[in-house]
């Protein structure tokens, strides 16, 4: 899989305009600019991997703007050895920045050929990701507690099992509702049964669907 030079100056492009839009963590920036984003992507779509805009993906999905990737990922603020719980792999990319920041991170997918193609691409760039095929809104409870739990879908509520997942000092980053647009939502656990949420700005998702296909 080529990653040439080309590549790399665009994602250096891409990274500075990333910057400009207000992502200052270098450790983010640093993760967007090693990920080869155009793998991730259809090959109609390569010559836009670089723009940061979402794009199309399989099934119906997307692969999302860089610019929320960041923004979401410097919101969950994932450290190195971190267990990451991502609800919705989509293309994989996301996962993979998360794994570049030295995450240690387990990913659902509900749509089985996001899934099927999602795994092999991103064993094939050494990236060491647990993958599952379910339900997103029940989670991994047998892999559970996560120290960080990310919702890549535009979801009406927080889900319950979810929260439950998450460790004291977790925290839950979700786009919260489901018309028009959503408030990126934090959601920090400060007790056993105690939470602390707070809103970061509208963005639009596609919606969040229970169950698989």
């Amino acid at each position: 899989m080529d990653d040439n030079f080309q590549h790399k100056g665009l994602r250096h492009k891409l990274v500075e305009e990333i910057r400009q839009k207000g992502i200052s963590d270098e450790r983010v920036l640093a993760a967007i600019h090693k990920v080869p984003r155009h793998l991730f992507m259809d090959s109609g779509f390569i010559r836009f991997a670089y723009r940061d805009q979402a794009f199309p993906i399989r099934a119906g999905q997307t692969i999302s703007q860089p610019f929320t990737v960041a923004f979401q990922t410097r919101l969950l603020d994932v450290q190195p050895m971190l267990k990451v719980l991502e609800n919705g792999t989509g293309s994989g990319y996301q996962a993979a920045v998360h794994a570049e920041l030295g995450a240690r991170v387990f990913t659902i997918e509900r749509q089985k050929e996001l899934y099927l193609t999602a795994q092999p691409l991103m064993t094939s760039l050494g990236y060491s990701v647990q993958f599952f095929y379910g339900d997103g809104y029940l989670g991994l409870p047998t892999y559970g507690p996560f120290d960080r739990i990310l919702i890549t879908a535009a979801a009406p509520e927080i889900p319950a099992k979810l929260l439950e997942q998450l460790k004291t000092g977790g925290r839950l980053v979700v786009p919260l509702g489901m018309h028009g647009s959503q408030e990126m939502t934090l959601v920090e656990k400060t007790g056993e049964d105690e939470y602390k949420e707070t809103r970061h700005g509208s963005f639009v998702f596609v919606p969040m669907l229970g169950g698989k296909e």
